[in-house]
């Protein structure tokens, strides 16, 4: 009886088939459906791979579980659209997705609470960030005041305890440093992109740019892609010839504002982990709110590679605060709140009351 070509067809088909399937198995590279080298490691290979020579153990002087504490601001970073408190304090979220990608979690430090309940949750983190905003006297400045002092504190007694200053952050501790609270001066940067201008024979090795690639590095003097946003500051001048200033502090970079005058942009600190910014290397990557905040993959690497030097600093921190202590204060437990639908200020923040 003739066998139907049908069934002639799926016979050859799965006797071909059978064949290079029994061909490829015993070859260890071989290629799937869809023409794609699969490498199938031996059972040594396997071995080898998974044994626990073959990975370095992590570093036993660095914590990889890090945690910064943010300090709060009066108000509600919303000019009172989210809450019209009067102990309302609030931290912009973009601070704490800065912390985060650089890989370290946040902890709240409100700047209200009180000073037993601040120092404790003070030593439940690895470094510290102060944020921008407006506030320059009251319990704020006092707050800023004693948590500055608590990190020099931490430094002097051993322990590498890092301090992100960013915009009014820096001018405070230039106020605190110097001992002069009428030492800002007046500039016009606000809302404004801008390059950086690296200072002659600046020594950048320990500094923040450490963390930078080469071509960003070039490309922060050459590209505007930092974001200003502030009406204060302090020259070089100004800097240098305050004893205090220029004794606890080297001039890394210096811009220019909208009438050509010089400031000072960043700062490290000459015997501390102290990095102090009045650019924002936070809104680059999470803020949306003016439209002259450069968003560009450059200007995203800037955000990136100013977040890993601050989590990479706090990881020399030699705290290994209590796990359950670290999850109860956790910026988790808290949830941000739009504040964008104005189309403008903090696209989110988290709000304390």
């Amino acid at each position: 009886m003739a066998i139907p070509i049908r069934n002639l067809f799926l016979t050859l088909f799965f006797f071909f088939n059978s064949i290079l399937y029994s061909h490829s198995s015993k070859s260890n590279n071989h290629f799937n459906n869809n023409n794609i080298i699969i490498l199938q490691p031996t059972h040594q290979q396997h071995h080898t791979s998974s044994s626990s020579s073959s990975c370095p153990a992590p570093n036993p002087n660095l914590y990889y579980q890090p945690v910064i504490g943010i300090v709060t601001h009066p108000g509600d970073g919303a000019s009172g659209r989210l809450s019209n408190s009067s102990s309302a304090s609030n931290i912009p979220a973009s601070y704490v997705k800065f912390v985060e990608a650089g890989g370290a979690r946040v902890i709240p430090l409100i700047y209200n609470e009180s000073p037993q309940k601040l120092l404790k949750k003070l030593d439940l983190v690895n470094g510290v960030l102060f944020t921008g905003g407006w506030a320059k006297d009251g319990q704020y400045f006092e707050t800023v005041r004693r948590v500055f002092k608590k990190v020099l504190e931490r430094n002097d007694g051993g322990d590498h305890f890092p301090l992100y200053a960013i915009c009014l952050g820096f001018e405070l501790i230039t106020m605190i440093v110097s001992g002069d609270n009428n030492i800002l001066e007046e500039f016009s940067a606000s809302d404004q992109a801008s390059v950086l201008n690296f200072v002659q024979n600046a020594d950048i090795e320990g500094s923040i740019f450490r963390s930078f690639p080469p071509d960003l590095l070039k490309k922060l003097s050459t590209d505007c892609i930092v974001m200003q946003n502030h009406q204060f500051g302090i020259s070089p001048e100004k800097l240098l010839s305050n004893k205090k200033l220029s004794s606890f502090f080297d001039i890394l970079t210096t811009c220019k504002d909208e009438d050509e005058k010089v400031y000072v942009s960043t700062v490290q600190s000459r015997n501390y982990p102290v990095t102090g910014f009045q650019w924002h290397p936070e809104k680059n990557a999470f803020e949306w709110g003016s439209a002259h905040i450069p968003h560009t993959e450059d200007a995203i690497r800037v955000t990136q590679s100013a977040a890993s030097f601050l989590v990479s600093e706090s990881r020399k921190s030699s705290k290994r605060p209590d796990a359950q202590e670290v999850r109860d204060n956790l910026i988790y437990n808290y949830s941000p709140t739009y504040g964008g639908k104005a189309g403008k200020g903090y696209d989110e923040v988290y709000l304390f009351t």
